[in-house]
Parts: structure tokens; sequence; C-alpha cells
């Protein structure tokens, strides 16, 4: 437990100022977090961190997450998405070259993780594009869901949620963490209005990604599950990888942009 708080107090003095800052400070912080996430998802397919689908995967990743201003040097009709797909074709070349030890599966993982990665982080640029409101925003949805539903469950949760895939995980930590970021986001939302929403329209919006959020971390304990590892990774002592700390993050975004918030 003490591990876990002084990781988290180290990391919350380097994130904090970063995105007060914004800007290219956050592109940076973005760019490194993601090509971090998507190596866990390398390892966790035993594959050599600087392989040539390595260097792929990074590249890749990074284009995506990349907001639209660093891309905009690109010329003609060439689009971001078009770059990241060139990158996709690279490593189905590499099935070839390899002679097959770098497999269609081995791609398909590989380029599945950086688009899953990448977009995620680039709504996360995008988020404090729009103000610094909207990124406390959602990650007061999911610092007070995963809260809530600890807390809660420790307390109340009798019925497993998805015991196959997080044995620990309660339909009552479920239900009370999405009622704790209600609630807190409720107050915040109060406090600091986003522009365009009245306050019953974003309880609804945080109840909605409240439940995606649960949905992420479910769905990265399933990848961890199926690859028999603990953790994505050990960067963060006492809380695991990129991927176990942003995994709700990563649905939560891109959810936003869908609701139309960013």
């Amino acid at each position: 437990m003490r591990q876990r708080v002084i990781t988290a107090v180290v990391a919350l003095i380097i994130f904090i100022p970063i995105i007060i800052l914004g800007h290219i400070w956050i592109d940076i912080a973005a760019m490194a977090l993601g090509i971090v996430a998507v190596s866990e998802v390398l390892i966790m397919k035993k594959r050599i961190l600087v392989s040539a689908e390595s260097i792929i995967a990074y590249l890749g990743v990074s284009v995506l997450i990349l907001p639209d201003t660093w891309t905009a040097i690109l010329p003609g009709k060439v689009e971001q998405n078009f770059v990241f797909f060139l990158f996709v074709l690279m490593l189905l070349l590499l099935t070839v070259f390899s002679k097959n030890l770098f497999t269609f599966d081995d791609a398909g993982v590989i380029s599945l993780g950086m688009l899953y990665v990448g977009m995620g982080f680039h709504y996360f640029i995008l988020a404090r594009g729009v103000s610094l409101i909207v990124l406390l925003y959602a990650l007061f949805i999911v610092w007070s869901t995963d809260s809530g539903a600890y807390i809660f469950g420790r307390l109340f949760g009798k019925h497993k949620l998805a015991p196959r895939i997080s044995p620990n995980k309660t339909w009552e930590g479920s239900v009370y963490g999405s009622l704790a970021a209600t609630v807190i986001c409720s107050i915040f939302v109060f406090f600091f209005p986003i522009e365009g929403y009245s306050l019953l329209q974003m309880i609804i919006i945080t109840v909605i990604l409240s439940i995606a959020g649960q949905f992420g971390d479910l769905i990265e304990s399933a990848l961890k599950r199926y690859y028999g590892v603990k953790d994505s990774g050990k960067i963060l002592p006492g809380h695991g990888g990129i991927l176990d700390r942003f995994d709700s993050l990563l649905f939560v975004l891109p959810m936003l942009h869908l609701v139309g918030i960013i």
C-alpha cells in the first residue's frame, strides 16, 4: 500500500502540471504514454521491443496520437489515418519477409493495439484542447468510478460481475461506482459547466461514460487474462502498467467525442 501511495503521489506531481500547461506538453506526454502502452501489448504478445514490428508499432501509434496541427505538414490529400494504414501494410509485409515467423495473427493484434491506444490518447489531447474542464471531467469520471467501485465493492459486494475476467469485481461495486461518479461529477459540472450542455444532460452522460469506463477496465482485464499476466507492465510500482491505469480513460474519451463534447 505504501508503494502504491508513493507512486500515485509522484505520478500526480508530474501529471497535474502537464494537463494544466497543455499545448505541446500534453502532446508529448500523450505520445510517450501511448508508446509505452503499445509496448506493453508487444510484451504480452512476447515480441522483442527493438524488432521491426515494434518500431512500426511505435510509429503507427504516434501517428494516430498526434493532434491535427502536427500532421498539417502532410502533403496534399495524405491523411493521418492513411499514414497509419501504411504502417499496418508494413506489418503485413513483415509476414512475407519473416517467412511467417511474424504471422498475420501477430500483425492483427499489434494493429488493433495501435488503434486502441492511439485513438484513446488522441482524444486525450483533443479533450485538453477543448478545455481543462473537459479533461478534468473525464478524469473525475474514471477516478470516482474506480474509487467508488473499490470502496463500496469491499463493503457491500456479494455478486460477482465477471468472475472469469476479473474475479474481484462485483455488481454492487459497479453500481455504487457509477453512483459515486454521478454525484461527484454532477457537483463538478454544476460549478464548472460544460458549454452547450445542461446539468441534466451531463448527469445522463456521466452515467453512460462511467459504465463505458468500467467496460474499458474489463476489456483490459480480459486481455491480461488471455495472455496470463497480472499487470500490463511494471512502469508504475504498485499500480502496474500504463494500460492498467488508463484502460478506462481510453474508452471514456472516445465516448466524449461520440456525444459531441470533444
